[in-house]
């Protein structure tokens, strides 16, 4: 059975009853910002009939608390007034501030009689100006009519995600899962951390009767990734090994998740997070999943990293492409344009385009992405090169952050959100 009944909508969510339902205008197609102010950006994307993205971007050197207020008054007014329910949610900003943003967050949602109790991920994720927010990424779906199911899950007694059912399909969204261990005696090698974190979301995947093989899309956010990444993939290889999802295991096609590493310092002093997309249902009405790969980028598991360059997920109303955190790396697997940050932004954007294109999306596309650069000047060159593109209303949260490799200065991961009706899907 996928979930507890028992902790759906009810226990979670206002109960919108016929006169709310009655104000609560039904989506329509749209893609833009609906707020605006000196200091915060907030941009709707409306992914298909009951699904959004809502994006929260700061601009430089904007206070932290003032920032983090206004951007959830208006991300509550939203989630209000089209009767949705936070079911992906990730915070991007200065550890030492996760104490006041995260109460701004509270009152403005306490304020519209919303949860604040629910799941989310904060990471480190410094604004290029500074100490602050960053932003803040959330996926919301409709929880205002009957037949809508989302409920929490729990773990431990505390909530580490959201599940919510579209037709026969569910979606198991677990979020900040770390394997840092409690207790004097405890070892918490960089590694062991890893394999825990992993092997405590496939249980926690059991119990809603999935398994870590129905795992399209994960972001590990990794502390001091420069210092442990190899063993970082060497851990996550042998793991996965075990749930037999690598390829040449006799699976017939490639099962690797979508993924992102990055640099993420953890307010709980653990050396990784892991946040995951499951998706689960019966093989005749469960929507196409599929794994993709980048005819201009090598296949990263080729070169030690067990990740898919994008998934895809088609359903009759819209598609989704999650894409894969995203660097300047050619066809062998070698970083490209050392020391030249222009040249990579541009690079990076050029194989998510080809990534996309191929399934029929364009970069106008994008739902939500976050963008990680080395150095905080380097912000100002990736706002120089989408305004190029004619991207600039690109709904992005810019961090810094440290690349996986020394000599990437830039990377992007997106979710992508299309019609496939208008576009075609293959």
């Amino acid at each position: 059975m996928l979930g507890d009944p028992h902790t759906w909508v009810s226990a979670d969510y206002p109960p919108w009853g016929e006169a709310s339902v009655a104000r609560v205008p039904e989506p329509a197609l749209f893609h833009g910002v609906v707020w605006e102010n000196d200091a915060v950006k907030v941009s709707l994307t409306q992914a298909g009939p009951g699904q959004a993205y809502l994006v929260a971007s700061t601009k430089w050197g904007a206070d932290a608390a003032s920032t983090s207020q206004a951007a959830y008054n208006e991300i509550g007014r939203v989630l209000q007034d089209q009767g949705l329910a936070i079911v992906h949610e990730r915070l991007f900003g200065s550890l030492m501030l996760k104490d006041s943003v995260v109460a701004a967050r509270a009152a403005a949602f306490r304020a519209r009689n919303l949860p604040a109790d629910g799941p989310l991920t904060y990471v480190q994720g410094h604004p290029p100006g500074g100490e602050g927010l960053a932003g803040v990424i959330i996926r919301a779906v409709s929880c205002c009519h009957p037949q809508d199911k989302v409920w929490t899950i729990m773990d431990r007694g505390k909530p580490v995600g959201r599940g919510w059912r579209r037709e026969e399909t569910a979606f198991l969204l677990l979020q900040n899962v770390q394997g840092l261990a409690l207790g004097p005696q405890q070892v918490n090698a960089p590694p062991l951390q890893a394999k825990r974190m992993i092997q405590r979301a496939a249980e926690i995947l059991e119990s809603q009767g999935a398994s870590y093989c129905d795992v399209i899309r994960t972001w590990f956010y990794l502390a001091d990734i420069l210092g442990w990444y190899p063993e970082f993939n060497r851990a996550r290889t042998a793991i996965y090994g075990r749930f037999g999802i690598l390829p040449g295991q006799g699976n017939g096609r490639l099962k690797l998740p979508a993924s992102t590493g990055i640099r993420g310092e953890l307010p709980s002093g653990a050396v990784g997070a892991l946040d995951l997309l499951a998706v689960v249902g019966p093989p005749e009405s469960r929507p196409l999943v599929k794994q993709l790969s980048n005819a201009g980028q090598q296949d990263a598991f080729r070169y030690g990293s067990a990740f898919s360059r994008g998934a895809l997920i088609h359903e009759p109303d819209v598609s989704l492409i999650q894409v894969s955190g995203t660097a300047a790396i050619d066809e062998q697997g070698q970083s490209l344009y050392a020391g030249d940050v222009r040249a990579q932004i541009d690079c990076t954007f050029d194989k998510i385009d080809a990534l996309i294109d191929q399934e029929g999306a364009a970069l106008g596309d994008i739902a939500a992405a976050c963008v990680f650069v080395k150095h905080p000047e380097d912000a100002l060159v990736y706002h120089e090169r989408v305004a190029a593109r004619g991207l600039e209303a690109l709904p992005a949260v810019v961090m810094v952050a440290d690349i996986c490799r020394e000599e990437l200065l830039f990377e992007m991961d997106a979710e992508v959100a299309f019609d496939p009706s208008m576009k075609g899907c293959s």
